[in-house]
């Protein structure tokens, strides 16, 4: 009885053991989080000297080729120009030698209805907004309240700098501006024209002049 008993107890760790093994063995391993090259990192890390913060997006929930990078690029339009691709969910600002400044942008209904050509005419920094007046019609419980417009700051939708773009003098409605929503990039989203990480309208801000042309592509011009 005691040999049987000694065999019981020394074959339980393995039968133990295999059962563990088995259940582990079921359970999907935990997909790793992905590693950020710090040259992004540092280009996309709070912004400091703003009148409000500008705190460092999760770049883990961005595809990385939507991160600021230059890139080959020939559009046929002048140095400077800014060019929408629309569908590809990227801006490119054109440079010369065939190279041109790619930013990662998400796309807004309002970003969608707009294609061709337009100029910045005015731009930003820490902008008001106003919803339309279609909008506040159709959501009056969501927007209805905003008639008089928003303050800047963190909760703004235009983020902390927009560029106002107009076509033949008059005002399009559509806007490039920035967002603290780091998921919506290289995305379509309910709400909003274009959208860049507010590092990126930053970067965009201070580089493009008012007068800039702005080309504006959609499904078969892209």
């Amino acid at each position: 009885m005691s040999l049987t008993r000694r065999s019981l107890l020394a074959g339980a760790p393995l039968f133990l053991a295999g059962c563990v093994s088995g259940r582990l063995g079921n359970v999907a391993p935990a997909a790793p989080r992905r590693v950020v090259d710090p040259y992004y990192l540092a280009m996309y890390a709070p912004v400091t000297g703003e009148p409000f913060p500008v705190p460092a997006p999760d770049l883990t929930k961005i595809d990385p080729r939507f991160y600021r990078q230059e890139v080959a690029y020939r559009s046929g339009e002048i140095p400077g120009t800014l060019i929408v691709d629309t569908p590809a969910r990227f801006l490119y600002l054109q440079m010369e030698g065939g190279r041109a400044l790619r930013y990662g942008i998400g796309v807004g209904k309002a970003g969608l209805a707009f294609e061709g050509e337009a100029r910045v005419q005015y731009k930003r920094a820490w902008p008001r907004w106003r919803p339309t007046d279609a909008m506040m019609a159709r959501e009056p419980a969501r927007y209805g309240h905003l008639g008089a417009g928003m303050e800047p700051g963190p909760t703004n939708p235009l983020g902390a700098r927009a560029l106002y773009l107009f076509r033949g003098g008059e005002d399009t409605l559509y806007r490039i501006h920035g967002t603290n929503e780091d998921w919506s990039i290289g995305q379509s989203v309910s709400s909003g024209c274009i959208r860049l990480l507010n590092q990126d309208v930053i970067d965009l801000h201070r580089r493009v002049l008012d007068g800039t042309k702005v080309v504006v592509l959609q499904g078969a011009m892209a």
